[in-house]
């Protein structure tokens, strides 16, 4: 049995080229300096993957991990990730999903999956306990992510399994294609595209184990207190419980801080069809939480009416509101669930689909893309149905479709005419549904952020609700405050806690909430130094990961709108970030983390300082 309570003890290795499973025990010290989730991915992926390889290859690797808390029920424990080399940023990433299927890994008896090689045919692979099969898929290959899972459950007689898989669009390696277990979505970064090189349509799992504690009685008695926080929070007992994460669209667009229109301006005239208030009223019909989670802040929708009638939906989030709606001009929530649907039975991230679609959008507003070069769509901003029709066509590859699923900025390359102005994106990923504009530290957190585009790096919420130590239309203490959060996030990320929590665990800096969790799950007796130690540690070796790829400082920069064109008008008008404000702001973030000044890198002795002696080897011999 594993010393600490929480963990299995072990990873599950799948070798598709050979058909074969192996287990692989995690050391104590392993645990302790990463956690899980987060950590155990770029820990193995740094220490398994070759540099430069191709993301879509099979020397590429996909790993499922969760933290020491999946499998408890601890709030929001229904959490886990996925890890890879993305095939959009040519970087390490991590992406999250709720749900249920990091728990079932947890309870057949794993702390995660390493998935790598090839298979020569489509296959899925049967994970029940100790037995593991690898079976024939060709009759799923073609099938949604929905239909995928129904016919498994059926086939295999396991109503209850937990079934991770790709659609049609991670089968055809469109770039920012996702995996999907039940209807969420571990969207970014390109995981669906991975899996579908690899001829992975889906891992069924099933367990029967339990998952230890060391003190049940202070973990009963530390859930309760923690269930207690969540229901007296106001946005944890109240708002999101409400109005789900869609809550957040009017109060972005109160501050001015709303993308619009491919991000030309922030703020959207139509907010009240696509609040969430309006959302409230028309379309959702139930409240639903994921495991162990009291917040339920997903919200099933039904459209009851209309050309759309008919659609059912776990959501909208917030995200998939402005990217679908507002960042494309769209007022409609009908059209905005349809789409969401549409994506999650593809298997297609809908940041990335709807900031690519509202790319095509704005290039076709500027005469750059015309009406025969995209397959006759009017791609005016606001036009419902070509939405629906573009984005089918991303997620099949067909038509514009095809050159769109590379993403914005490799699109924008090949169609030039100056259209790289208009790929909003960072380091390659297509930017969420926040302001590097209007939010300063948020913008050099974006700015330095291992994922790029990702708003799960540097957070925006402590700016956006007012609590971050200096307001958010000043540079002034925006290094360290970008410092905090993404350790706070690296950390979350590896306990797999959903981000529903930071208010109640801490929003910029890793508190005694962090540990108390960690300690009374796994009986550690971490001290506060040493689990902020852990994840500097984890954010550390994600950068290095990054460096050992070819990043350097000039890298760390915002899409170019950001950078050089203001706000035009609302709440936020004239903030932006200008190239020299962020060059500053970097050299003191680069001198609080103790990473080179001219080239970006961690330096040798803070590598050393946290353990990461096979980095500071890679880079100073």
């Amino acid at each position: 049995m594993f010393e600490y309570g929480g963990y299995a003890g072990k990873f599950l290795r799948l070798d598709l080229t050979n058909k074969k499973a192996s287990t692989m025990p995690i050391t104590k010290e392993m645990a302790r300096q990463f956690i899980g989730g987060n950590g155990f991915g770029v820990k193995i992926l740094y220490d398994e993957l070759k540099p430069r390889v191709d993301p879509l290859s099979p020397e590429n690797k996909v790993m499922f991990a969760s933290g020491p808390i999946q499998g408890t029920m601890i709030p929001t424990a229904g959490r886990s990730g996925v890890f890879t080399k993305s095939p959009l940023t040519n970087y390490f990433f991590d992406s999250y999903g709720g749900g249920s299927f990091g728990p079932e890994v947890k309870y057949a008896g794993y702390d995660g999956i390493i998935v790598e090689g090839q298979a020569k045919e489509p296959t899925y692979v049967r994970v029940s306990d100790d037995e593991v099969e690898f079976n024939k898929a060709s009759h799923l290959w073609g099938k949604t992510t929905f239909e995928t899972q129904e016919i498994l459950k059926k086939d295999l007689n396991e109503p209850k399994a937990q079934i991770a898989c790709i659609g049609p669009a991670g089968e055809r390696l469109v770039r920012f294609a996702c995996t999907i277990w039940g209807a969420r979505a571990a969207g970014r970064g390109g995981s669906g595209a991975v899996l579908g090189t690899k001829n992975l349509k889906a891992i069924v799992v099933r367990g029967t184990k339990d998952v230890r504690v060391p003190d049940i009685n202070a973990f009963d008695e530390y859930m309760s207190e923690l269930y207690v926080k969540i229901t007296i929070n106001p946005s944890t007992g109240k708002a999101l419980p409400t109005l789900g994460t869609p809550g957040v669209t009017t109060t972005q667009n109160q501050l001015g801080i709303l993308g619009t229109r491919n991000w030309q301006t922030e703020t959207f005239a139509e907010i009240e069809k696509i609040s969430g208030e309006s959302m409230r009223s028309k379309i959702v019909v139930k409240d639903k939480g994921c495991m162990a989670c009291p917040i339920r802040c997903t919200k099933l929708s039904y459209v009851r009416t209309g050309p759309y009638a008919g659609t059912f939906d776990e959501g909208p989030e917030y995200e998939t509101i402005w990217a679908y709606g507002s960042n494309c001009g769209v007022s409609s929530l009908e059209v905005i669930a349809k789409a969401d649907r549409m994506s999650d039975e593809y298997g297609v991230d809908t940041i990335s689909a709807g900031a690519v679609i509202s790319f095509a959008m704005e290039c076709y507003e500027k005469g750059i893309l015309s009406k025969d070069k995209v397959d006759g769509l009017d791609l005016k901003f606001g036009n419902e149905s070509a939405l629906l029709d573009l984005l089918k066509k991303i997620s099949m590859r067909e038509g514009i479709g095809d050159l769109l699923s590379e993403g914005a900025e490799r699109a924008s390359k090949k169609i030039g005419k100056g259209a790289e102005k208009y790929a909003i994106t960072i380091k390659g990923l297509e930017n969420a549904g926040h302001s590097p504009r209007g939010l300063k530290g948020y913008s050099l957190g974006m700015a330095t952020a291992t994922r790029g585009g990702s708003h799960q790096d540097g957070r925006p919420t402590a700016e956006r609700i007012g609590k971050s130590p200096t307001d958010r239309r000043t540079t002034e203490g925006k290094p360290e405050y970008a410092i905090g959060t993404q350790h706070v996030t690296a950390l979350m990320d590896s306990m797999c806690l959903c981000r529903m929590t930071e208010g109640i665990y801490g929003l910029f800096e890793i508190t005694n909430e962090h540990l108390n969790t960690i300690n009374v799950v796994t009986g550690m007796d971490m001290t506060l130094p040493e689990l902020t130690e852990c994840a500097e540690r984890i954010y550390n070796l994600e950068r290095a990961f990054n460096c050992r790829e070819g990043h350097r400082r000039e890298h760390d920069v915002l899409a170019e709108r950001f950078m050089t064109e203001p706000i035009p008008d609302g709440p936020s008008k004239g903030m932006y970030c200008p190239s020299e404000e962020l060059e500053k702001l970097k050299d003191k973030y680069y001198e609080l983390r103790s990473w080179d000044k001219e080239t970006g890198i961690p330096t040798k002795t803070k590598l050393l300082q946290l353990g990461l002696t096979n980095a500071a080897k890679d880079f100073y011999g």
